[in-house]
């Protein structure tokens, strides 16, 4: 790896952020891509050093973060033979990774790391290990760099435009729901599908509530907001849920943190699921109407066939379903006592609410 901090040093124009730890950096990294939406890209040593980041590129693996990590390793003519601070990085990585690649020869270091940021960005996004042993990147080994200008993966090809004909299904029974609700993942952060959700949710006068990985998506401050769900989540979030006749998953996973006992989970709920993972879909919670595809496109066709469609959305048969919603906020689940001496959390915060919300990011 130092022969690579040597050309960082040389060549310039990469920000570097020197970390005491690789757990740290990898961690940095998920931040930085949740944060800006692009690639987080971490340099860790061979042995140890790619071991201490596993934790990390699995936190990023579970959460769908893009995210490079390029790992040293004992050279070429050393692997397999018990070198000092030899690591099976690829084998050790693969369940908590999108693809893994141990790299041979030097001219397929640009061909690798295109497909590895195709990868980490593309479909489900999440992290890709590039294994570079010591012997391919010294300075003895000097060729034209050629970074290719596309990448062509046979077997990842993953599905953008969702099926118009589920999609269409999917509106119709959304206009006929009486309680239905809209439920708001992770996926739609990574889609940067905001707009849509918004546009979408009101044009169908839909109550939305988010997971923890799909805040930000819809506003916390909008009427038709209820709040995070699950374990940690309002009571409304909950309530709105369970009793829902029609749910509208974009982006999510159902983890167990938000659906709890499955056997009673949602009980007269007829499920459409979007998700740019087909392995996501009907994996704890079966779909009625399965619609693969990202989410910004799938739901920019959806709003395209409302637009075009006779039939708008009767507000009045929601009433009922908004009056039951606005009896479950009246219980203020997230009031507390503020009296006392003691500072509390939610003051704080509420605190640094009002004397931010206006900042931009």
């Amino acid at each position: 790896m130092l022969d690579i901090y040597d050309a960082l040093h040389t060549v310039g124009g990469i920000d570097h952020v020197l970390v005491r730890h690789e757990q740290g950096a990898v961690h940095m990294a998920d931040g930085y891509a949740r944060a800006t939406g692009e690639v987080g890209v971490v340099l860790v040593t061979s042995g140890p050093g790619a071991t201490n980041a596993i934790t990390g590129i699995a936190t990023a693996y579970m959460d769908s973060i893009p995210m490079v990590v390029l790992s040293g390793q004992v050279p070429s003519s050393l692997i397999g033979y018990d070198a000092f601070q030899e690591c099976d990085m690829v084998g050790i990585s693969r369940p908590v990774v999108k693809h893994s690649f141990l790299v041979k020869r030097t001219e397929d270091i640009p061909g690798v790391l295109k497909k590895a940021f195709y990868l980490a960005a593309s479909g489900r996004p999440g992290p890709v290990v590039i294994d570079l042993p010591k012997d391919i990147v010294g300075p003895a080994v000097r060729m034209p760099y050629a970074y290719p200008q596309e990448v062509s993966l046979r077997s990842y090809n993953p599905t953008v435009q969702g099926h118009r004909g589920q999609i269409k299904r999917a509106l119709h029974t959304l206009m006929a729901a009486k309680k239905p609700v809209m439920y708001v993942g992770g996926g739609a952060i990574n889609a940067e599908c905001h707009t849509e959700v918004v546009t979408l949710a009101e044009r169908l006068n839909l109550p939305v509530t988010c997971t923890l990985m799909g805040l930000g998506a819809f506003p916390g401050t909008h009427r038709q907001s209820v709040g995070m769900l699950g374990m940690h989540g309002t009571y409304e979030a909950n309530k709105t849920m369970h009793h829902a006749d029609v749910i509208f998953a974009v982006g999510v996973r159902f983890d167990d943190r938000t659906t709890n006992n499955l056997a009673k989970y949602c009980p007269d709920a007829t499920v459409l699921h979007i998700d740019i993972d087909p392995t996501s879909i009907s994996k704890t919670v079966d779909a009625d109407i399965p619609i693969v595809g990202d989410a910004k496109q799938v739901l920019a066709q959806m709003l395209e066939l409302l637009a075009q469609s006779d039939k708008q959305q009767d507000f009045d048969a929601l009433r009922d379903w908004w009056q039951s919603i606005e009896q479950w906020r009246a219980r203020d689940c997230l009031g507390y006592d503020k009296n006392g001496d003691t500072i509390k959390p939610q003051a704080v915060i509420e605190t640094l609410h009002r004397l931010t919300k206006a900042t931009p990011m």
